[in-house]
């Protein structure tokens, strides 16, 4: 079975995560530019993290045999605070990087005008650079949030199969579905999404167009839900190649329209050869 997880925060996680990962199957990732837990104060802390997702996270993934790519943007939570508005004037010298394969994550968290302008200015960046978006749909309100959503969407002319909103439920899916954007579920082991819930929305709506993610970033999360929702999966009577295109070919195909995904090198023989071999790998987490 191989996997990619289309939206897992690996700067949460670690070097112990990566190698029970590659061990579940996992062989990709994008890893998409966030809140880290503590507000950031100046543009200049943005411009080391996105360095290290550029950088440093990639050649971590690297040891373990996993392809790292990532996603760059002003998240929903910290576009609220002046000092940090400037970093959408930095965006562009990121997004022209090879391995940033999309625009997020962006959108809302508690819907504020200064979310909204900063939302629409980086889908409208998405557009000049000819990428994909990632959209966070908020955590409250979400069915109003995911509504709103869709309509700064379809006001920015940006093409929506060029758009995934994630964080879906069992409610928002039925507002995106028929939109023409990709759907994306987190798993988590106590908040948003379980596997048996996402294979019961796979039952009902199909695997077209379907994206499911760990997320895994620094609170109560597990970067192997994805393995586990596969095996929930064909337990429920999905077979291997429905499997395959919700966990590989349905990531694979959003993202590549970015046209900046490079998976040479990673197949299992070299991965594991260089899974054994590292020194990270033999050091721990």
């Amino acid at each position: 079975m191989r996997i990619f997880d289309p939206h897992i925060h690996m700067t949460s996680r670690t070097t112990d995560d990566y190698r029970a990962m590659y061990d579940a199957g996992v062989r990709a990732l994008v890893e998409p530019a966030f809140w880290l837990g503590q507000p950031r104060t100046h543009p200049a802390s943005f411009a080391d993290y996105f360095d290290a997702l550029l950088g440093w996270e990639p050649y971590r993934a690297a040891q373990f045999g996993i392809r790292h790519h990532c996603t760059i943007g002003l998240n929903p939570k910290e576009a609220n605070d002046p000092r940090c508005t400037p970093v959408l004037d930095l965006l562009p010298r990121y997004l022209a990087k090879d391995s940033v394969v999309a625009v997020g994550e962006i959108g809302y968290d508690t819907m504020t005008d200064a979310e909204e302008h900063a939302f629409a200015a980086q889908l409208g960046l998405a557009v000049e650079f000819g990428l994909p978006a990632l959209v966070h749909t908020p955590h409250r309100d979400k069915a109003g949030g995911t509504a709103r959503s869709l309509a700064v969407i379809e006001e920015s002319g940006i093409d929506p199969g060029h758009v995934v909103l994630d964080h879906l439920n069992e409610v928002t899916v039925t507002e995106v579905i028929g939109t023409g954007c990709w759907m994306g579920f987190s798993i988590y082991p106590d908040t948003k999404m379980t596997p048996q819930r996402m294979v019961d929305i796979l039952k009902k709506y199909g695997t077209e167009h379907m994206l499911v993610n760990s997320a895994a970033d620094w609170g109560h999360s597990d970067p192997l839900l994805t393995r586990i929702t596969a095996e929930t999966m064909l337990e429920a009577g999905f077979d291997e190649d429905d499997v395959d295109r919700v966990m590989w070919r349905n990531p694979l195909t959003f993202y590549g329209q970015s046209g900046r995904l490079d998976l040479d090198g990673y197949n299992d023989v070299q991965a594991a050869g260089l899974y054994a071999g590292n020194s990270i790998a033999r050091g721990g987490s």
